[in-house]
């Protein structure tokens, strides 16, 4: 049997179709380790993708040296180092591609040009993936907080759900799977938990390491309290692998050195980019499959760079409509046997799917026109509709102010100017306690986070060129900190505790007062709610705790929260 080698231990090649955890803080090697997993699935003929939003993994097409020899020969699709380029739409061809080839490869979205466009590509890619494998295939995907999050906005609810599938289930197509952050926190627990075997190398905070605890007591592995202790301290390379399962015991790994260009290494001061000569792949074998795909190569430009594409994209869209109709009205008199139910749903969600596409094309139209908007297009209203902004027709709003304008500084935190009350408020809330997401940048301004006036506000924030950042980390940029400069800095210490106990509930101020009084040793959820006065397992208490981790006044799980040391 074929045994992929990655250091101090062997896996069996069953591990291509396993679930993997990479836990560590940046620098500690998991990066390294994901790389290692990789070749000796090359070696072994085991075809995997490695999805890489950060523009680190081409490095595997050259040897360590950065010569060719010694690289994997598989293409990289996208980024600086492309043998093919990639675009947002293009997700689906690209994972029939992979199947009906076979193919191993780099998926490289670190030139894409927005995180939305790279949220668009994994949708697709994820999905199609799921529904058409049915040979042993491992993915890799990097930074995998980014889109497996905790907490997922409106509009990442469906990639959560697709890459989840490919966890939770993937299995039974032949899809196995190894997630990789520095963020253990920040990973969707309900993901994390079933992961089947989890290298946890140097994790140092007391979330993430929260994060790690979970998945001990979840998949009940038996690890000792002194290997949880050890994990702030592992030497870089080095990590504990817990796995009940595909191994059937716990032990300590020491991966080897990758045996190709570490094009993720960290540059040094004074020290020129390293230079590496990609090996020779057959990229018009590629082309080909490429080109014979499904749909045509004309649909799939993207929509921002072809704007005569609307009418054929418009029609499309309505053929979906009339085909779910049709299927409606078909199966209206009778109960849906299970073949109709799945094709209801798959042209409903094609449907859904081409809307939002067309949402997204305009928008990038919208966002490339200088200056400012024509006076023809029409005004845009938010309608709650799967989490996306349409344009409505007949009405229309004054173009906005010319930049020159968006630029005066005023000269207090109230005074008059382009923002609304809500960017406004944000804004404040950004200057105020640094970066935030924007979900707690509007609690902290006193707005409902997943509000159509929030997400306009975020917009409006950004196109004025006050706030940088996805809505999932964002902060005040230079001309964003002038507007609101004399708004008042926040205390420290105790008197910031006084501050947050006047924003709060009541539920949220006592819980946190319990967890301040505990400080600094952390409190069960139950025990704090007890003393608080509360019943330890209601709604109301699990939602007080989650707003308090939300705005980071807290950290740590139910079973042992502590408070920010900032409030002490």
């Amino acid at each position: 049997m074929t045994e992929l080698n990655i250091g101090n231990v062997r896996l069996p090649s069953e591990a291509v179709t396993h679930s993997f955890g990479l836990l560590a803080v940046r620098g500690a090697g998991k990066t390294n380790a994901a790389r290692v997993l990789a070749e000796e699935m090359f070696d072994a003929g085991l075809p995997f993708v490695a999805v890489d939003p950060v523009g680190s993994w081409w490095g595997l097409r050259a040897g360590r040296d950065g010569a060719p020899e010694g690289g994997l020969k598989i293409p990289i699709l996208g980024g600086r180092h492309a043998d093919l380029p990639l675009h947002r739409s293009a997700g689906l061809r690209i994972a029939q591609l992979i199947v009906e080839t076979n193919l191993s490869c780099v998926l490289d979205l670190s030139d894409m040009e927005s995180e939305a466009a790279k949220k668009t590509f994994l949708l697709d890619f994820a999905r199609e993936l799921y529904a058409r494998n049915q040979t042993a295939r491992h993915i890799f995907l990097e930074e995998a907080d980014d889109y497996i999050p905790q907490r997922p906005m409106r509009d990442e609810l469906q990639l959560k759900r697709a890459w989840e599938n490919i966890v939770r289930r993937g299995r039974s197509r032949g899809l196995g799977f190894t997630l990789i952050t520095q963020r253990s926190a920040c990973v969707n627990k309900d993901v994390l938990t079933q992961v089947e075997t989890l290298f946890v190398l140097r994790t140092t905070g007391p979330q993430d390491r929260a994060a790690v605890e979970a998945w001990v007591a979840f998949n009940d592995s038996g690890i000792s309290k002194e290997d949880l202790k050890a994990v702030p301290n592992l030497p870089s390379g080095e990590a504990f692998c817990w796995s009940p399962r595909l191994i059937g015991k716990s032990i300590r790994v020491k991966f080897r050195l990758s045996r190709t260009f570490d094009s993720g290494a960290t540059p040094k001061p004074g020290e020129a980019p390293k230079a590496a000569t990609l090996a020779d792949v057959d990229l018009d074998a590629v082309r080909g499959e490429l080109e014979a795909l499904d749909p045509g190569s004309e649909d799939d430009e993207p929509s921002s760079s072809k704007p005569n594409g609307y009418p054929q994209q418009m029609a499309k869209l309505r053929n979906q409509l009339a085909e779910l109709e049709r299927e409606l009205a078909a199966a209206r008199e009778g109960a849906l046997p299970e073949a109709t139910v799945g094709r209801l749903e798959a042209a409903a969600q094609r449907a859904h799917d081409t809307g939002i596409a067309l949402v997204e094309a305009a928008r990038d139209v919208m966002a490339a026109l200088p200056g400012r908007r024509s006076a023809s297009w029409p005004a845009v209203r938010r309608i709650p509709i799967v989490g996306v902004a349409v344009d409505e027709p007949g009405r229309r709003e004054q173009a906005p102010k010319h930049t020159e304008q968006r630029d005066r500084v005023v000269s207090n935190g109230s005074g008059a100017n382009d923002l609304s009350k809500c960017a406004r408020a944000i804004l404040t809330a950004l200057y105020q306690h640094g970066d935030l997401s924007l979900v707690q940048a509007a609690i902290i301004a006193g707005y409902a986070s997943d509000s159509g006036g929030v997400r306009n506000a975020a917009g409006e924030l950004r196109s004025g060129g006050y706030v940088e950042g996805s809505n999932a980390k964002m902060g005040c940029t230079d001309l964003g900190c002038e507007q609101v400069r004399d708004a008042p800095k926040l205390p420290t210490g105790k008197k910031l505790a006084e501050y947050w106990f006047g924003k709060l509930e009541r539920a949220e101020r006592l819980i946190l007062g319990e967890v301040l009084a505990a400080y600094p040793k952390p409190i069960a959820l139950k025990a704090a709610a007890s003393r608080a006065g509360y019943e330890p397992d209601s709604g109301g208490v699990r939602n007080a705790a989650s707003k308090l981790r939300t705005l980071m006044l807290v950290h740590g799980g139910n079973a042992g929260m502590t408070a920010d040391r900032r409030l002490v």
